[in-house]
C-alpha cells in the first residue's frame, strides 16, 4: 500500500526543483528500469505494478500510459568535469532545450559508442522524465555533463579538435575528419551560439540534395546528430568502422 505522501513525493519528481531538491529522478519501464538497475545508478526503490495494483501505479506514474515497472533513483553527483580524451569522440550541447531531442542525442551517442556528453548548463535536464524515457535505457551507459560550455571549450580547445556545423563550411563528406574530438551541436532554432562558435576549430556542414532544391531552414538537432556521428565512424573511402 502506497501512502499519501509517497504519491506526493514521486509526483513532485516531475518537476526540476523537486529533483534538485532531493537529487532523485524517475524512471519507467521495464527495460529502462532494467538497464538502470545494472548501471552506476543507486536505486532507491522500485514499484511493480503486480504488487501495488494498477490504480496506484497510475497515482504515482509521471506517464500517460503507466508501464509495469517504475524506479526512484538517486542522480549522481560529479565532483569534476572530465577532460576530453583525444583518442574518442565526445558531444558538446549548446542550449538543447528540448527533452525529447536531447534524450534522443544519448541514445543516439550509446549507438555510435560515445559514452560522454558536455551540456551546457542552460540545456534541459537530463533527468526530465520526458528525456529519460527518450534514451530507452542509454541513460545508464551516456554520462552528461553540465558545466559552462564556453569557459570549458577555451580550456582545451588549443589540443582538441571542436567540430561545429555550419551554413557554407566545407561538406562533412568531403572532411577529414579525425578518431576524436569534441562534436558540438547547438540550439533548436539559434543553432551555436557566437561565444562557443568562437572556439570551433574544425566547421562542417550537412549539405542537402540537391544543392538548389526547395528544402527547409534546417535539420532536426538530434537528426543532424545522428548523421555527424555516422560519418565520423566512416572511414573515408571505406566501409563503416566495426
Amino acid at each position: 500500500m502506497l501512502s499519501k505522501q509517497e504519491i506526493k513525493f514521486i509526483k513532485s519528481l516531475s518537476q526540476k526543483k523537486y529533483r534538485e531538491e532531493n537529487s532523485m529522478f524517475v524512471a519507467e519501464g521495464e527495460k529502462l528500469v532494467t538497464e538502470i538497475l545494472s548501471s552506476h545508478f543507486e536505486v532507491v526503490k522500485t514499484f511493480y505494478r503486480d504488487e501495488i495494483g494498477e490504480e496506484n501505479m497510475s497515482r504515482i506514474s509521471l506517464l500517460s500510459s503507466p508501464s509495469p515497472v517504475l524506479a526512484v533513483v538517486k542522480i549522481p553527483e560529479y565532483t569534476e568535469v572530465p577532460a576530453p580524451d583525444n583518442s574518442k569522440l565526445a558531444l558538446a550541447l549548446d542550449s538543447v532545450r528540448d527533452p525529447g531531442n536531447l534524450g534522443t542525442i544519448v541514445r543516439i551517442a550509446d549507438w555510435f559508442g560515445i559514452d560522454t556528453i558536455y551540456a551546457s548548463e542552460d540545456t534541459v535536464d537530463l533527468y526530465n522524465p520526458k528525456c529519460v524515457q527518450a534514451t530507452m535505457g542509454a541513460i545508464s551507459r551516456v554520462r552528461v555533463f553540465y558545466t559552462e560550455l564556453s569557459e570549458f571549450l577555451s580550456i582545451h580547445h588549443d589540443k582538441t579538435d571542436i567540430y561545429g556545423t555550419f551554413l557554407g563550411a566545407p561538406s562533412i563528406y568531403e572532411a577529414k575528419l579525425g578518431k576524436g574530438g569534441i562534436i558540438v551541436m547547438g540550439n533548436e532554432s539559434d543553432g551555436i551560439s557566437k561565444s562557443i562558435g568562437k572556439l570551433v576549430t574544425k566547421k562542417i556542414m550537412i549539405p542537402p540534395y540537391p544543392a538548389d532544391s526547395a528544402r527547409g531552414e534546417s535539420l532536426n538537432v538530434a537528426i543532424s546528430t545522428a548523421v555527424v556521428c555516422a560519418e565520423f565512424r566512416r572511414p573515408s573511402g571505406g566501409p563503416l568502422q566495426k
